[in-house]
């Protein structure tokens, strides 16, 4: 209980005078309280069943290296279905502006996040091509699998970028359908499609 109290203060601290949330103008809550958000999270969630299915009801039958890919999928999917209704990225840039006023380097803010992102994408597709040459080997579901992670990983970045042409691309809409929905449902279903095909085929081997 004590420890509740604390964490709780903790979070009412970093909170500017003037704004209404935990962390700068962040609270938790639900983020995309659409028809679409909910959808998308059902997606996530079911595309984590899937992989579980595959990683660890028949994990025995693969590879080492795609018992390890189907099972840190299974981690990474549930944690996005769970973020996309928390917007946890939303508090870590108000934690970022929040340090960037309080210790004097606001002004060069945009620097620091342009650095970040560069960060993350370095990572992010030094991850993918890691993923590339350890499963190379690996059946064309997974490939199929893989590619719908690609596409996740492209939507975060993205999204994670803010440059304005982007941000353009991913809110319009084509007869009512947004380009990061495009983006963002369609990486899911291409990780569904691919791991219920290797579930499948370890069915039948």
């Amino acid at each position: 209980m004590i420890n509740s109290v604390t964490s709780f203060c903790a979070l009412r601290a970093l909170r500017p005078a003037g704004e209404g949330g935990w962390i700068g103008s962040w609270a938790p809550g639900i983020g995309d309280p659409t028809v679409v958000g909910w959808v998308t999270v059902g997606l996530y969630f079911v595309a984590a069943l899937v992989s579980l299915r595959v990683g660890w009801g028949r994990g025995q039958r693969l590879a080492r290296s795609e018992r390890f890919f189907y099972r840190g999928l299974t981690v990474a999917l549930f944690a996005l279905g769970v973020n996309k209704q928390l917007d946890l990225q939303t508090a870590l840039t108000e934690l970022g502006r929040i340090m960037a006023s309080e210790e004097g380097w606001y002004e060069q803010r945009r620097r620091v996040q342009r650095v970040f992102i560069l960060l993350v994408g370095l990572v992010a597709f030094a991850g993918a091509g890691t993923g590339l040459f350890f499963l190379r080997r690996a059946p064309r579901a997974t490939h199929v699998t893989l590619l719908g992670v690609i596409g996740l990983v492209a939507f975060v970045l993205i999204r994670a970028s803010s440059f304005h042409h982007v941000d353009l691309f991913i809110r319009s809409s084509w007869w009512g359908i947004k380009g990061n929905w495009l983006i963002e449902v369609g990486s899911i279903l291409v990780v569904i499609a691919g791991s219920v095909w290797r579930s499948l085929s370890l069915a039948r081997s």
